[in-house]
């Protein structure tokens, strides 16, 4: 596998406690984001390197940057439909992209001008931000926040064809620290390694809210 990874108790140490972050594995040049299908989508994508077959381009997709948020969603690989687990290496450039476009999926003060205003972005722009509770592995809420991100139309087509470097298929993997997450093993168990992510961009961190400290 070639997702880096560390010891969950090590790193869950370091990452901060509170307040709005993308964490996220990373490089100069690219960024790890999860999703999770069933598996004639999520093969598909392993074999070709994008997105196609019985992927729908029609509806909007969402990306998670951080492992344990995308754990909790799909139920650690065993909800229905979600049980092939993506690891897709992004584009940093194509990551920033959506950052820079992306829109509240809630109307926030002092975001927006008004609340038609935020009204008239969404439905503008091709790309959501949703923030929701991060989550520890038994799927707890923790006080930090995380982030993912929903796509449409032609951003969700560049995401799906133009921006992907890699996709790996980390379903076993997901499987493996599943049941070590079932017997309260967490000295043993293992997780994607994530830092906090930076955005340099100003005038980006303000409009998603994300905390600099």
């Amino acid at each position: 596998m070639e997702l880096i990874t560390q010891a969950y108790l090590t790193q869950s140490a370091s990452w901060p406690q509170s307040g709005r972050h993308i964490l996220a594995q990373y490089d100069d040049t690219s960024i790890i984001v999860y999703q999770a299908y069933r598996p004639s989508i999520g093969q598909f994508a392993v074999r070709h390197g994008y997105f196609g077959g019985d992927f729908s381009l029609t509806r909007m997709s969402w990306i998670k940057p951080n492992f344990l948020w995308m754990m909790y969603r799909s139920g650690w690989g065993i909800k229905e439909g979600q049980e092939v687990t993506l690891a897709i290496r992004l584009k940093r450039s194509g990551f920033d992209t959506l950052l820079a476009q992306a829109v509240h999926s809630s109307y926030k003060i002092g975001t927006y001008a008004s609340e038609l205003a935020w009204k008239q972005a969404v439905e503008q722009s091709e790309v959501r931000l949703q923030c929701d509770p991060d989550h520890d592995p038994s799927g707890a809420k923790v006080e930090r926040r995380a982030i993912q991100i929903g796509m449409r139309g032609s951003i969700l087509a560049r995401y799906a064809r133009e921006w992907i470097l890699d996709i790996e298929d980390i379903s076993e993997f997901v499987h493996e620290q599943r049941e070590l997450v079932r017997l309260q093993n967490y000295a043993q168990l293992a997780t994607p390694h994530e830092m906090v992510y930076s955005v340099d961009d100003e005038s980006i961190v303000t409009h998603l809210g994300i905390s600099t400290v």
